[in-house]
């Protein structure tokens, strides 16, 4: 057969075979990103789903470290008023005891005087020397009964002035870790 005895039929069946199969190989690469943008898009979706999990466990561990720096915030803050309490009655106590070294060193003065006072009589009267001398030694043992006072309130008040100082300090340290923990707390 010679190329003009083929019949159109055939070569419309030819060209027709030909788009057929361009239209199959275009379907076929379309079908084909399609399944790869499906593919793609599952992956992304199982990435999300990853990464969504990954910030709700960061988030859940964010709420308990939040949580936990609160109730040390809230410790720290019931310690400093405790401590401020504490400071307070220390105070107050300091300003008793110098209320009673106050009155144990006028009492002090009172003997003081006294016993100056008998011994200037003492000198005055020759004959009256043993009742001076009676009322010095009383004199004397009231005068050093109101020193050893005088220095035990002396101690005591030493001893709450020391106190008071070291619950200032720790009032001052309580103060920090609340501004430490406060500033924690901000940052999360």
């Amino acid at each position: 057969m010679s190329a003009r005895s083929t019949s159109p039929l055939t070569i419309g069946l030819g060209v027709l075979s030909a788009i057929l199969v361009v239209l199959v190989l275009i379907f076929w690469s379309m079908v084909g990103a399609r399944d790869r943008t499906i593919q793609g898009n599952k992956n992304r979706s199982e990435q999300v789903e990853t990464g969504a999990k990954v910030m709700q466990a960061q988030l859940d561990e964010a709420k308990a470290v939040t949580d936990r720096v609160q109730k040390q915030l809230d410790e720290a803050k019931a310690q400093g008023v405790e401590l401020s309490a504490n400071r307070d009655k220390s105070k107050a106590q300091a300003v008793e005891l110098q209320t009673q070294l106050d009155r144990a060193r006028l009492i002090s003065a009172g003997f003081q005087t006294q016993m100056e006072e008998a011994k200037v009589a003492s000198l005055k009267r020759q004959g009256e020397v043993e009742v001076a001398q009676a009322q010095t030694v009383v004199a004397q043992t009231q005068m050093t009964k109101a020193k050893s006072d005088a220095a035990q309130l002396q101690a005591q008040l030493a001893e709450t002035r020391t106190r008071a100082d070291e619950t200032q300090k720790a009032l001052e340290i309580a103060q920090a870790e609340i501004a430490r923990l406060q500033k924690l707390s901000v940052k999360k």
